[in-house]
């Protein structure tokens, strides 16, 4: 009987435990969305056309509504703030994602650093460091970016074009 009674308050937990934690800290897409999180914050404050961008990223890429984009989201900026380096990220993505689906983090990274018409050292460094880690390779990594920047506008706010859209330093095969 006492068994009995410890199961159940087992089962009753763990149910719980999984309803809060539906985004838990091993699950790849919380560590791509903090890795998305980590790219829009690295040279500053996120702008809005980088916060629509991601929403919009989330959803499509992962199927999920409005709501439940925003908990993920809310959930990997909580992880993000704490991490100190994008392996905690990139692991749980290495083992959890082939390399098609790899590719595509790398490609949604490349479509937050040119939301909002800007490049900075930052954001090229942050995705080609990540992109690394990812198993990527500078050439995949690369052709990306390529392709990312090929479908944003020839001009950006200001009337000045992209100068990383090319190349940046440090990154030659850019």
């Amino acid at each position: 009987m006492l068994d009995g009674l410890r199961q159940f308050i087992a089962d009753v937990v763990s149910s719980t435990s999984r309803e809060d934690r539906a985004f838990d800290d091993t699950g790849y897409r919380l560590a791509a969305t903090a890795l998305l999180i980590h790219v829009i914050s690295i040279d500053g404050v996120p702008s809005e056309a980088e916060k629509h961008k991601l929403h919009s990223l989330i959803e499509s890429r992962f199927g999920l509504d409005r709501g439940t984009a925003d908990h993920l989201i809310r959930s990997a900026t909580l992880v993000e703030g704490e991490a100190v380096d994008l392996y905690h990220f990139t692991s749980v993505i290495m083992r959890s994602v082939d390399e098609e689906g790899r590719l595509r983090i790398v490609e949604m990274m490349w479509e937050l650093v040119y939301a909002d018409g800007q490049v900075s050292e930052f954001e090229d460094n942050v995705v080609w460091r990540a992109a690394d880690l990812l198993g990527i390779s500078s050439r995949d990594r690369i052709d990306l970016k390529h392709r990312v920047a090929a479908t944003r506008p020839a001009s950006v706010p200001g009337g000045r074009r992209d100068h990383l859209t090319h190349g940046a330093a440090g990154d030659p095969g850019t």
